[in-house]
């Protein structure tokens, strides 16, 4: 995983061959080979694009960034990281409804992009918590290693006062990130296990409460 933003959350890498591909059914092996290599510009076209957008954020250049990742979406209208990074650039602006919609389009062409359900929900965490927990349950369906997921799911619950699940899922995000445990409410928090937290886990607490950033 590559780390894009200082300070927020971790980012992953961009699978590849992240855009859509068409099968044809044409008998012309020449017309074949022509649709192929356009598929393939533009695959690499995109995945370019994608490169030069996550470069314009870590130099904060976010206008140009954001008009690097609209140009995607014109080559790909369904590229669910292209959505994915325009939903977290409106989210650390503060543009709750762009960042809304642009999960949304994210998780219409994957259902089980994690890190587009765990923005969701942290959007939603405070007006709408059943809501956040669904899709954060989802999240660590997806993927069950997600320590910041369970830690929200952990809270979340807390917050409702279903202190024995609460309980379950702050032990959950502890077991995979032993740094969370100073972020764990001290009466949901079970005894430390020895050894210091590595450096890694040590900058996680810190973004334990932040979006996840652009990812490529």
């Amino acid at each position: 995983m590559r780390r894009i933003w200082t300070g927020v959350g971790a980012a992953l890498t961009l699978a590849a061959g992240a855009g859509l591909w068409a099968v044809t059914t044409d008998p012309d092996p020449a017309s074949q080979d022509a649709a192929f290599d356009h598929l393939n510009g533009s695959r690499l076209k995109t995945e370019a694009l994608l490169e030069s957008g996550l470069l314009q954020v870590r130099y904060q250049d976010i206008p140009h960034a954001k008009a690097t990742f609209e140009r995607v979406l014109e080559l790909d209208p369904k590229n669910k990281l292209a959505w994915y990074n325009l939903g977290v650039l409106a989210q650390n602006e503060g543009r709750r409804a762009d960042a809304h919609k642009a999960y949304d389009a994210a998780l219409k062409t994957d259902p089980s992009y994690t890190s587009a359900l765990f923005n969701k929900a942290l959007l939603l965490k405070t007006d709408d918590p059943d809501k956040a927990l669904a899709l954060l349950r989802r999240a660590v369906a997806a993927d069950p290693k997600a320590s910041t997921a369970h830690f929200h799911i952990g809270e979340t619950l807390a917050h409702k006062g279903r202190d024995e699940q609460a309980r379950d899922a702050y032990r959950r995000a502890v077991e995979l990130d032993t740094s969370l445990r100073s972020q764990v409410p001290e009466s949901y928090r079970e005894p430390a296990a020895a050894g210091p937290p590595s450096a890694e886990n040590a900058e996680s607490a810190e973004n334990a409460e932040n979006p996840e950033t652009p990812e490529r």
